[in-house]
């Protein structure tokens, strides 16, 4: 990075984003905050205007200038309709990772470099290092808090102008410096969830854009033992909000267990059939390999056939080992070790020690 740059940070209203304004500012950089609008709709649901008013407070006390910009269209283009898609065939998408590829780091990028700037920057905790020309996305130090699951699909291009300046801090550190410098947002909560669900209930959610079709709730051998509102309300793993009561009159202990708790493990979109099993380690919940499709590579090589490589298939769960092979236009994973909760849409994403080298969806 260059010294005394021009950096656009995206300001979101939180500890992260606040501190890293000040780190680079206190570099001698000459800092502009802006904040992102990604939702237009349902503002009783979201927390953007008091963000932006918590990053407004943030941006005067550190001595940067601050502006609003809606990208709200490109994300309903890029994002959001892709997430419906994803939902109605069954899948479960994770939009943090598209909104990261072809928002924050695609048109919000291109807006700050029109706008003069040298690099972009954002509170993510991740690192970047150029090795023989290539940028390499490296997991953070804090690895409780490293990002680089949903940063996977950035290119070449798009790591040469970006800037991570937690990289190399941990969360507690950020939140001490944050209470040091009296900044009001130090304890403020990290935000949790999809941005433009807020707080309100999923199925309430997705409910305004997907019709629910109710079908039957079926176990592993074909016994009925309830209904469901939608395919879509759910996902593989998943235990809350089945809605499975008062089964103790219906079978006999020998055919369901009274007491153990049911868990998600197909979606029958033919027959609209939700699948359902007893146990949380029951073995039907757990898969040997996966299969990726739309795979992207940071560096932009794939990895050779055979590889062994470590991964992950959700951001709070830990690497695992696993070797690939490809299938014409899939990449197949075989794991060392069977995996619990295998969910289609998801991502996964592959690591060499601290180097992320991007990912795939799971087909």
């Amino acid at each position: 990075m260059k010294i005394k740059s021009h950096i656009v940070i995206g300001m979101s209203g939180g500890v992260d984003s606040s501190v890293s304004a000040w780190l680079l500012k206190r570099l001698g950089h000459k800092v502009t905050a802006v904040f992102m609008k990604n939702w237009e709709d349902d503002e009783e649901y979201c927390t953007s205007k008091q963000d932006f008013l918590d990053a407004a407070v943030i941006a005067d006390l550190i001595g940067i200038p601050l502006e609003a910009v809606s990208f709200s269209k490109e994300y309903k283009e890029k994002v959001f309709n892709d997430f419906l898609y994803e939902y109605s065939m069954g899948r479960t998408p994770n939009p943090d990772v598209f909104c990261n590829s072809e928002i924050k780091f695609k048109a919000f990028l291109d807006y700050s470099l029109t706008h003069g700037a040298d690099y972009l920057a954002t509170g993510h905790y991740a690192r970047i290092k150029k090795v023989e020309g290539k940028y390499n996305l490296l997991t953070a130090l804090d690895k409780t808090k490293d990002q680089t699951y949903f940063l996977h699909r950035l290119s070449q291009k798009q790591l040469s102008y970006s800037v991570f300046p937690l990289g190399d801090y941990s969360k507690g550190l950020v939140r001490q410096m944050a209470l040091e410098l009296k900044l009001p947002n130090a304890k403020k909560p990290d935000s949790m969830g999809i941005c433009f669900i807020g707080k309100r209930p999923f199925q309430n959610f997705l409910s305004k854009y997907i019709p629910p079709r109710p079908g039957l709730i079926c176990t592993d051998e074909g016994l009925e033992v309830g209904t469901h509102h939608g395919l879509q309300f759910f996902t593989i793993g998943q235990r809350k909000g089945i809605g499975i009561g008062g089964l103790k009159k219906k079978f006999s202990e020998s055919r369901i267990g009274e007491g153990n708790a049911w868990y998600v493990i197909n979606k029958d979109f033919k027959n609209n059939r939700l699948i359902v099993v007893q146990g949380k380690n029951n073995p039907k919940l757990f898969s040997n390999s996966l299969a990726a499709t739309n795979l992207h590579w940071i560096a932009e090589e794939a990895p050779a056939c055979g590889s062994k490589l470590q991964v992950k298939i959700r951001h709070t769960i830990s690497t695992f080992s696993g070797t690939i092979s490809y299938e014409r236009d899939k990449l197949v994973l075989n794991f060392e070790v069977p995996q619990r909760a295998v969910a289609p849409g998801q991502s996964v994403v592959f690591y060499k020690g601290p180097l992320c080298i991007g990912g795939g969806i799971i087909a």
